[in-house]
């Protein structure tokens, strides 16, 4: 069952270009930015491109965790664990792509470019199977009918 759970998980964030990367900052506070994911098979690990001296390279060497959360027209992924910073050229050519290449024209040796990679150790997501007609008829039944909405599948996944 777990392999299936992954295997959702990678599915759903599949076409993702983007994730909310949220760290918690120095005064304890936490901090959201969009950030470009890249083109690999899931297995738990999200990674991202990032600049050496940024706030969430700080934050994530002083310790915060990460999560990061994606939004589809009728899914939802939220995934978390700890981040490392990883300073390898040969892996940044490894995953080098245009989303990288859209934020740093001048390549993966890039002067103070290094990847944050987030170890997903849970995974939650929403799933509205069907897409955005079958959530707003879900919607509409849920109004004529009094009751509560069913959003679809839910499920919390160990990674």
């Amino acid at each position: 069952m777990p392999d299936e759970q992954i295997a959702k998980v990678a599915e759903l964030i599949k076409d993702a270009r983007f994730a909310m990367l949220t760290t918690v900052s120095a005064d304890g506070s936490l901090v959201s930015r969009p950030m470009g994911v890249q083109e690999v098979d899931f297995d738990g690990d999200l990674w991202f491109f990032a600049d050496a001296d940024s706030h969430k390279v700080a934050e994530i060497e002083h310790g915060s965790p990460a999560n990061a959360a994606f939004a589809a027209s009728s899914s939802w992924v939220s995934v978390s664990g700890p981040a490392e910073v990883v300073r390898d050229v040969a892996k940044q050519r490894e995953l080098w792509g245009p989303v990288a290449e859209a934020w740093y024209p001048d390549g993966p040796e890039t002067p103070g470019l290094v990847l944050v990679v987030l170890r997903g150790e849970t995974a939650e997501y929403w799933d509205s199977p069907g897409g955005r007609i079958a959530t707003v008829l879900s919607l509409v039944k849920a109004k004529v009918k009094g009751e509560r909405y069913d959003g679809g599948e839910n499920e919390t996944v160990s990674l």
